[in-house]
């Protein structure tokens, strides 16, 4: 017998998978992404280069909003390996998007300790103040909804990313406000991580 509740796998779910992206729009890294990304290759040998391809892929994807194909073309001549490669990062990897996303991506963790105290109703919440379904974008491309696998803060469940921080502790009924903050303050109006504060 297992205390998991049961997970949904479906779309909602952002799940690694293995499709070929579009094409998207000419991609050429700007002068400061580049000069930013050979700063990050020389910190590594000559020969282990292709190390820096996670930190390249951020680059492209703060750049352009999502990792298109071409995107991926520009990713593997700066660091000298196979588009192939790259394309093997990006597929394995869920915080890479393969198709455009919103301003504000909202990761609701649904793992043992947030599904216990309460993601499934925030989830529900979450697409009820937002009007979308899970997997989606709001038709002004403010937000992306999205439910994941842990996020590392399971004492401070259930806990909802948003782009690069995070916010603990949300309670489904505060959905409504959660949202407005970040159409008001953006990630002022987060909590982030209660360690990170205790630790810098």
């Amino acid at each position: 017998m297992s205390f998991h509740p049961l997970m949904d796998y479906g779309k909602g779910m952002h799940q690694s998978q293995r499709a070929l992206a579009d094409e998207g729009p000419a991609f050429v890294f700007t002068a400061e992404n580049l000069a930013t990304l050979e700063d990050i290759c020389s910190r590594y040998p000559a020969e282990r280069r292709k190390s820096a391809v996670i930190a390249a892929l951020y680059l492209a994807q703060r750049q352009q909003g999502y990792i298109s194909r071409n995107a991926m073309k520009a990713v593997a001549a700066a660091i000298r390996i196979s588009t192939a490669e790259v394309e093997d990062v990006v597929s394995f990897y869920t915080m890479f998007y393969q198709r455009p996303v919103g301003k504000n991506i909202i990761q609701v963790c649904r793992t043992l300790s947030c599904a216990l105290n309460g993601a499934e109703r925030l989830t529900d919440e979450l697409q009820k103040v937002l009007g979308i379904s899970t997997g989606e974008t709001t038709a002004d491309g403010a937000f992306s909804l999205f439910e994941v696998e842990c996020l590392g803060a399971c004492d401070r469940a259930p806990v909802v990313g948003v782009n690069d921080d995070w916010h603990e502790c949300q309670r489904p009924e505060d959905a409504q406000k959660l949202v407005d903050g970040l159409r008001t303050k953006g990630a002022a109006s987060l909590t982030g991580c209660h360690l990170h504060k205790e630790h810098s």
